[in-house]
């Protein structure tokens, strides 16, 4: 889930996406996991359960990873996944967390369709959602068919993407989560793989969701803090490598505390109902210190046809029309914008 900094974050730190084409010409690296999970939970059914093909294999993250992955192309912008690795020893606590919560809303949503209250149950399904392997396989697979780039980071993809962006291989990092911004990216860019209309979890109302983008300097300043100091609030407000924040503490106190005592380990000691299910100073560490693959390849390719055409319609029973017309803009998108390209990254960074 990863940690909640939406409360912190005057309007003004927030720079709305009106029309992709804003971002026509960035390089921006998504957190893969993150967009896969959206794409499980947001492309289902009516009763919730996901689309699947006729030998009952989940395809709703293919089906979400292909068509908005070519939206974002046709848009201009360049592409990078990036996909987590092996967990950190630090994340014990909260992916017990996750695993129990997935267990429990599996039970309810089983008992919800044996009582006939289909609306609940998809509720349920929902929450239970779960990336296996075969599915992170076949993200790769299908993204190597498209031409775009992928990047397997060692531990925490979010690490992986700020790294990018740092070193000036990416211009953003993408993803629901705020940890990138921890972790040191310059920007990060929020609902950019969800934007457009999108219905509110059980009501039958629907919004209109743009991408926003957060700069990291920007922010620092507006809260008069540096980034070592936002890690400590954010490490007060709770992260996935201690679940729970400490009691009592929200994020405009978490803020206050760090700003009166200017560092976690000095707050620490006037907080004595703050309790970790890890070392808060290794939790601190590893935000500013993360492993990180520094071998990367980012490499654009043609889209091949004939490749995604055997995984979406004859792996998946994808319908061939609809993909033969979105390979065809995929195809358009590549001319434009990435083939077309012959400048550095560093003309992405001149505004």
């Amino acid at each position: 889930m990863g940690v909640n900094l939406r409360d912190l974050i005057p309007p003004s730190c927030r720079i709305e996406i009106a029309d992709l084409r804003q971002l026509a010409r960035r390089v921006i690296a998504l957190d893969a996991y993150n967009a896969l999970y959206q794409f499980l939970a947001a492309i289902r059914q009516p009763d919730g359960t996901p689309l699947m093909d006729s030998k009952s294999r989940v395809t709703s993250h293919l089906s979400g990873l292909f068509y908005r992955t070519i939206n974002l192309v046709e848009n201009g912008i360049k592409p990078v996944y990036v996909f987590d690795g092996k967990p950190p020893e630090l994340k014990r606590a909260e992916l017990e967390r996750r695993r129990l919560r997935k267990e429990k809303a599996q039970r309810l949503a089983e008992k919800a369709y044996e009582e006939g209250a289909i609306e609940e149950a998809a509720k349920y399904v929902v929450q239970s959602v779960s990336l296996e392997s075969d599915m992170v396989r076949d993200a790769k697979e299908l993204l190597e068919a498209m031409g775009i780039p992928y990047v397997q980071a060692l531990e925490e993809g979010e690490a992986q993407a700020a790294y990018l962006a740092k070193k000036g291989l990416c211009w953003a990092a993408a993803s629901q989560d705020y940890d990138s911004l921890l972790f040191g990216s310059p920007r990060l860019v929020r609902n950019l793989t969800i934007s457009g209309k999108r219905k509110l979890p059980g009501k039958d109302v629907y919004v209109e969701i743009k991408p926003e983008v957060i700069e990291l300097d920007t922010l620092l300043k507006a809260l008069g803090i540096t980034r070592e100091q936002l890690v400590d609030v954010a490490i007060l407000i709770g992260t996935d490598y201690n679940p729970d924040g400490v009691e009592g503490v929200g994020p405009k106190t978490a803020l206050q505390l760090i700003k009166m005592y200017g560092s976690l380990e000095k707050a620490l000691k006037h907080i004595p109902q703050a309790k970790f299910p890890e070392d808060p100073l290794k939790i601190k560490s590893y935000f500013l210190n993360p492993p990180v693959n520094e071998k990367v390849n980012i490499e654009w390719r043609e889209p091949d046809r004939n490749k995604i055409i055997q995984i979406l319609v004859q792996e998946h029973d994808f319908s061939l029309d609809r993909v033969e017309t979105a390979i065809k803009r995929l195809e358009k998108g590549y001319k434009e914008f990435i083939k077309s390209t012959t400048a550095s990254l560093d003309m992405w960074f001149r505004k």
